[in-house]
């Protein structure tokens, strides 16, 4: 695998739902692409643009709303920023019009009904199956082609370019596997998230990265809270129910509050009973992935599909662990951000590329690290919870019915989320001078079989569950 510099917000990035690789990404390439070519011709030079998009962004882009990531990318607006309020209209406006306004720059004619976005179902390009090219005209008749590839939590790589990250790799402490983690660790007497800051230094001050990370953490805080209090049916045609708000309310049995801070003192009266706290978990996990599914604001963590499991087993701590202290908030984002970049590494985290396991096992791994982290577990026992969380997870497949973000996606992000809690209490049980299998193994192992996998399985919506469940869905 190529060497890369990922920070902790390569890992986690805030943007809009459902999918990281196939919503995120896309919507980056355009973003990308419109900049590239108002630098080199200009975008008021520009007479006409379309998008070809191949393999698995074309087979399950209409549920994972591709199209309309890379139209809103076009249009130049921002994932981080933009009112998901206003994605409807805007894409309603656009279909009537037959126009778009590139990076609010030039108007030209875009027909989004499979014209100016064409999915090509049975073209795929040999580096990723998520490729979209951008073809543009100019006035004076010179055509123009970029290809891009949006290779899983929101990462993008155009042609020809390498996959190295955005970042210099002069760091004081250079990571590629879990060993090297561990060896800068035990040399240095610093914690996983302490030598994860030392690198930041490298980039920003710490000031910059601790509010960036409160940041992340205050989006996925309010995703929770907001996806436990909206009801109603998921958007797509599958017609799946929202759960988590009934379950919110049930659970708290009337009990009031106003805002966020009450709502955790109203969960924490409840008590830690097992049932009790496994039924929160799973409201937690359930909430940000049906907002995530609604095309609601979300964090990559490290991708959108599986953006459940951090927040969720954080939530856990936070309510039933006594956790809402900022520091501990910290140390769990910094050391799970560190798992997930050592599977980007050494294996892949897009599950068009390696299935579900890329995606709710890397969560559920990276969950487990931090977990453990905060709980007050060594180094080797955070390295042990992550392997225990994605060796339960090895071979899972990425089979979304109707292309869609939702079944079984959002229910597997309660199972990563109990996982994670699981391993993380394993491993603080356990002593990892006994373990038979590393960290380092398991990355390899999840790579192996991911090469190992059949395309079917691997987001493309053409096997397992996705042709097993009979459903009419609207015509792409």
């Amino acid at each position: 695998m190529n060497k890369e510099s990922i920070s902790v917000f390569d890992i986690f990035k805030i943007g809009i739902g459902p999918s990281s690789s196939h919503t995120l990404g896309p919507w980056r390439a355009a973003l990308r692409f419109l900049e590239s070519i108002d630098q080199q011709f200009g975008l008021d030079k520009v007479s006409s643009a379309r998008v070809l998009l191949y393999g698995s962004l074309a087979k399950t882009g209409k549920g994972h709303g591709t199209d309309i990531a890379v139209i809103l990318g076009l249009c130049g607006e921002d994932p981080v920023t933009f009112d998901v309020n206003q994605i409807t209209p805007r894409i309603a406006q656009i279909n009537q019009e037959k126009q778009i306004n590139l990076g609010g720059k030039k108007v030209v004619p875009f027909n989004p009904d499979n014209v100016s976005v064409t999915f090509l179902m049975t073209e795929s390009l040999p580096f990723h199956p998520n490729a979209l090219t951008f073809l543009c005209s100019l006035e004076n008749g010179q055509e123009i082609a970029e290809t891009y590839y949006s290779i899983g939590g929101g990462f993008v790589v155009k042609e020809g370019e390498d996959n190295a990250g955005n970042y210099n790799s002069d760091l004081p402490f250079p990571i590629e596997k879990s060993a090297d983690l561990l060896h800068w660790c035990m040399k240095s007497g610093l914690s996983i998230a302490e030598v994860v800051m030392e690198n930041e230094n490298a980039w920003r001050s710490e000031a910059e990265t601790k509010a960036g990370a409160m940041k992340i953490w205050e989006t996925m805080r309010d995703c929770t809270y907001r996806g436990c209090h909206i009801g109603g049916e998921l958007p797509g045609g599958l017609h799946v129910t929202r759960r988590a708000a009934a379950l919110n309310k049930k659970l708290l049995n009337g009990k009031s509050y106003n805002n966020y801070r009450e709502w955790i003192m109203a969960i924490r009266e409840g008590g830690s009973g097992f049932q009790y706290t496994l039924d929160w978990v799973s409201c937690f996990a359930l909430a940000v992935n049906e907002e995530n599914a609604a095309f609601s604001r979300v964090v990559t963590a490290p991708t959108n599909g599986a953006a459940g499991v951090i927040p969720a087993v954080l939530q856990y701590f936070v309510a039933f662990c006594d956790g809402y202290d900022e520091d501990k908030i910290l140390q769990y984002m910094l050391t799970a951000s560190e798992i997930g970049s050592i599977f980007k590494k050494g294996a892949t985290i897009s599950a068009a590329m390696g299935g579900c396991q890329a995606e709710i096992g890397v969560s559920s791994a990276m969950a487990a690290a931090g977990l453990t982290a905060v709980l007050g577990g060594t180094v080797r026992q955070c390295l042990m919870a992550a392997e225990i969380a994605m060796e339960h997870h090895l071979g899972l497949t990425c089979d979304p019915i109707g292309g869609l973000v939702q079944v079984p996606c959002i229910e597997r992000n309660t199972m990563g989320s109990i996982k994670a809690i699981t391993a993380s209490q394993l491993a603080l049980q356990s002593n990892p001078d006994h373990a038979r299998v590393s960290l380092d193994a398991v990355v390899n192992t999840m790579w192996e079989t991911a090469l190992d996998m059949n395309h079917k399985y691997k987001e493309t919506a053409e096997g397992g569950l996705a042709t097993n469940i009979p459903i009419s869905l609207p015509e792409c």
